[in-house]
């Protein structure tokens, strides 16, 4: 880091070494399976009012949130953010009186916020809080803003004082209102002297990717699908880190939708996210009873199995050498700067019958320059298997010989040790 640039804080660090984590959309209008906005769709085509859709508070039963942790657990994700209240403005929480339009007076009539909490912390997860500042079913959003932030202040204290120590809380919705005063200190306020060390993340929607905003108490900066860039430190007053949030398929929540993105794919996404420093942050849309659907847990099972051989490489790796002329790159460990690790997008297989092989891998050596100091070993993280190499100078030869027959992982991670 040069004079201009700012040290990270320990709570930031430790959020960037997350490195991957989960997204979970999950409320009333998960029983509808029509996406989280359905009622702003139900608005606009029907003149539907909140009081009508506000009924699903009456069929909402959730067994246990178990599930859901499980899935991330099993992907390998090290945090979790649920959606504590989403845009239609029913809490997850207890909300202590502050209205009946929570879990609490639903027939489930338990806190799944404590729930989805203590399961994290039975599994070594970090839980985050999403939670909507756009409100759909209070009026005071509408009628009296004041009054609705003062509301609103009251709903994130409790989210911050009664769940013990959580990894931070991810704002969205201040884009609805863009020309009023949101006295976002105060907000911040709060949870900075309740939670300190939590992570402050506010959305600025999918026309503004990667912009910060006027807060200074703001952590990390969003990329809602969209790749994200290395974040530019200079001249900052604290550094920030960032962050892509993804989904599985078009949709957050529960819908009828079949257009799943490939497991090839997310893993690309998220390795380009590590690439620049950033997490990755991937969704699932939860059944309406909690649990979790077969080609969402399928798909995050999937890259779980990554997750398995190269996840070291994913939670300690930090942006090192990037490449003009291959997508291949490498990182170097946070812990270790004596190892790093190289990204090689397209092993192919090295060896198979024409008759059963669709394709071949070219066995030709890829060169990589700027390489900082003598290599002594470089071996693939899935098995452990050498990875040729000469050296000469600044510049190294891989020959990047692919996946044996009957396996293949995508994109495959080798570990570099360096003198």
């Amino acid at each position: 880091m040069n004079n201009n640039t700012p040290i990270p804080k320990d709570y930031i660090k430790r959020f960037e070494q997350l490195g991957f984590g989960m997204f979970v959309h999950f409320g009333l209008y998960s029983q509808l399976n029509a996406g989280e906005w359905r009622y702003s769709f139900l608005k606009e085509e029907n003149g539907t009012p909140i009081s009508e859709y506000a009924k699903l508070r009456d069929t909402f039963r959730v067994d246990s949130m178990a599930d859901i942790v499980s899935v991330a657990k099993a992907a390998g994700c090290k945090y979790i953010c649920l959606t504590t209240r989403h845009h239609e403005g029913f809490s997850l929480y207890d909300t202590k009186g502050l209205n009946d339009f929570d879990v609490m007076h639903s027939p489930t009539g338990r806190d799944l916020v404590r729930e989805f909490v203590e399961e994290c912390r039975a599994n070594d997860i970090v839980p985050f809080f999403y939670h909507t500042t756009l409100d759909w079913y209070h009026p005071d959003f509408n009628d009296n803003f004041p009054s609705y932030l003062d509301y609103l202040n009251k709903s994130v204290e409790i989210l911050c004082t009664e769940y013990g120590k959580i990894g931070g809380l991810w704002f969205d919705g201040n884009w609805s209102k863009p020309s009023d005063d949101w006295h976002e200190d105060v907000l911040y306020g709060i949870i900075r002297k309740n939670q300190p060390e939590a992570m402050i993340i506010n959305n600025t929607g999918l026309s503004k990717r990667g912009e910060l905003g006027a807060a200074i108490e703001i952590d990390a900066v969003t990329y809602e699908r969209g790749m994200p860039s290395a974040v530019d430190q200079t001249g900052r007053a604290k550094y920030v880190a960032g962050e892509m949030c993804e989904t599985l398929t078009d949709h957050w929540g529960a819908a009828d939708d079949i257009n799943f993105k490939s497991v090839k794919t997310l893993i690309e996404e998220l390795c380009e996210c590590r690439k620049v420093g950033a997490n990755f942050l991937l969704n699932i849309g939860p059944n309406a009873d909690g649990t979790v659907p077969a080609m969402q847990r399928g798909t995050m099972e999937c890259i779980g199995r990554w997750m398995q051989a190269y996840g070291k490489a994913i939670y300690n790796g930090r942006p090192f050498l990037t490449y003009e002329n291959t997508r291949d790159f490498w990182l170097r460990d946070a812990e270790d700067e004596k190892t790093a690790y190289l990204f090689h997008f397209n092993p192919g297989r090295a060896s198979g019958n024409a008759n059963v092989s669709l394709s071949f891998h070219d066995e030709s050596a890829i060169a990589f320059d700027k390489i900082p100091s003598e290599i002594l070993s470089a071996k693939w993280m899935d098995s452990d298997e050498d990875l040729p190499f000469e050296q000469t100078g600044d510049t190294t030869k891989f020959n990047f010989i692919g996946y044996r027959y009957g396996q293949s992982l995508c994109l495959r991670v080798a570990e570099i040790k360096f003198k």
